[in-house]
């Protein structure tokens, strides 16, 4: 049986349970005793143990379908042959194993062009843990300040890590500029008909126009690495790096596309999104209050909407009931689909804010009206000499994005009531 269908068949069993356990303590208040809470406590962890691998594997099977054929637009199509220049030899051996590794990097064959080619891929690579440099093929990707465009297979993997740690880049609409700020025009007020007498005048009713920037903001981090670990064969260098790169940066960014305060960062969509419904406790939320924020959003933009809430406010949502009995959670069966509360899927971010006096802890609304712009070339540079006290070397990343939510009235948020 398919690992998914097993899992979300075994999610849905254990869900049923863990309802039919909390109504069957129900006392004839309605209340349930400390012990039965702690039992089903416990139920629930386990539905939300198979909720979570579910989601790794989705996420996998979503992210092997996206690049299994992408590529990189190439910097330059036919690279010229292959020069070699030894700066530092350590971590090589000798001179006749670095002539071997040029001339197999020379006899090796193209199956792609520019960076998406394996000579740049393994020019790339020894670049960053021998320190060699060659000339050619490393220059498809330089710039003046000797960082190196990440050849197509890193930058595949960096990509995968960004979107594994950042839920926004799954539902946002991702858009690539090359330089200078992205404009983007958004209608303000439509035009209007009018009903108008035989012979009279028809009345003028402009659509106006407003404009939304999208600037580039710059994201970087740094990791130091030990000359033993980059002499280790045994070690993946770019395993290593794609994975930690894309857990810091993936964690920074989806901060800011909830949050940011647009200064040196994104602007957050719950910065700008209107407030489509305030709960009346500071600390809870009812089926109302969620049925209410159903309704602000506008109906056209309900077929593609979404809930976002963080995960302790799902687990709240898991307890609410509709005037039939019916829980307002539900599980999703079906590979590829995520659990659902009043029919639309629901996605968890630990940057929603917590069910606290005057929060923001739900949204939900068309996430693609978010626009994040990615400045095409995220930068990868190794530093020699800034550790080399410490006999260690620096990698350094930096990439240059933006994101706004270019129509505000596509995404509507819970605000919590005011404290006592």
């Amino acid at each position: 049986m398919n690992k998914l269908v097993e899992l979300r068949e075994k999610r849905a069993k254990a869900w049923e349970a863990t309802k039919a356990f909390l109504e069957s303590k129900r006392n004839d208040t309605g209340i349930v005793s400390a012990e039965d809470t702690a039992t089903y406590e416990k139920m629930e962890a386990e539905v939300l143990a198979f909720t979570a691998e579910i989601e790794r594997l989705e996420r996998q099977q979503e992210m092997d379908a996206k690049f299994s054929n992408m590529k990189d637009t190439p910097i330059l199509n036919n690279p010229a042959s292959v020069g070699f220049a030894n700066t530092n030899m350590s971590g090589v051996g000798n001179m006749s194993n670095a002539v071997g590794m040029v001339n197999a990097i020379q006899n090796d064959p193209q199956t792609a062009t520019g960076r998406g080619s394996e000579v740049y891929n393994r020019a790339f690579w020894n670049a960053m843990r021998y320190n060699q440099i060659v000339t050619n093929d490393l220059a498809i990707g330089t710039d003046t300040q000797g960082g190196y465009l990440v050849p197509d297979e890193f930058h595949r993997q960096l990509i995968m890590a960004l979107e594994e740690h950042n839920i926004m880049r799954r539902l946002a609409r991702v858009i690539r500029t090359s330089s200078g700020d992205l404009q983007i025009p958004v209608v303000a007020t439509r035009g209007i008909a009018a009903w108008v007498d035989e012979a009279g005048e028809i009345p003028t009713s402009d659509t106006n126009f407003g404009q939304v920037t999208l600037s580039a903001y710059k994201l970087a981090t740094m990791i130091k690495v030990s000359h033993e670990l980059l002499n280790d064969s045994a070690f993946s260098l770019d395993s290593f790096l794609a994975s930690d790169f894309g857990r810091r940066m993936g964690v920074l960014e989806e901060e800011a596309f909830l949050v940011g305060d647009g200064t040196k960062k994104p602007t957050g969509f719950l910065t700008s999104a209107p407030i489509g419904v305030t709960a009346t406790s500071p600390t809870n939320i009812t089926f109302d209050d969620v049925m209410d924020l159903y309704h602000s959003l506008k109906s056209p933009y309900r077929n593609k909407a979404v809930f976002m809430a963080n995960d302790l406010t799902i687990k709240a949502l898991r307890k609410l009931k509709d005037g039939n009995g019916q829980y307002l959670w539900q599980p999703s069966i079906v590979a590829g689909t995520p659990d659902t509360v009043l029919g639309r899927p629901i996605y968890v971010s630990s940057f929603m804010p917590q069910l606290e006096a005057e929060a923001k802890p739900m949204a939900f609304g068309d996430f693609s009206y978010y626009w994040i712009a990615d400045r095409t070339g995220r930068t990868f540079e190794r530093l020699n000499e800034l550790f080399s006290v410490t006999d260690q070397v620096g990698f350094k990343a930096t990439q240059r994005v933006d994101g706004r939510l270019i129509l505000p009235e596509a995404i509507q948020v819970m605000q919590m009531g005011a404290g006592s």
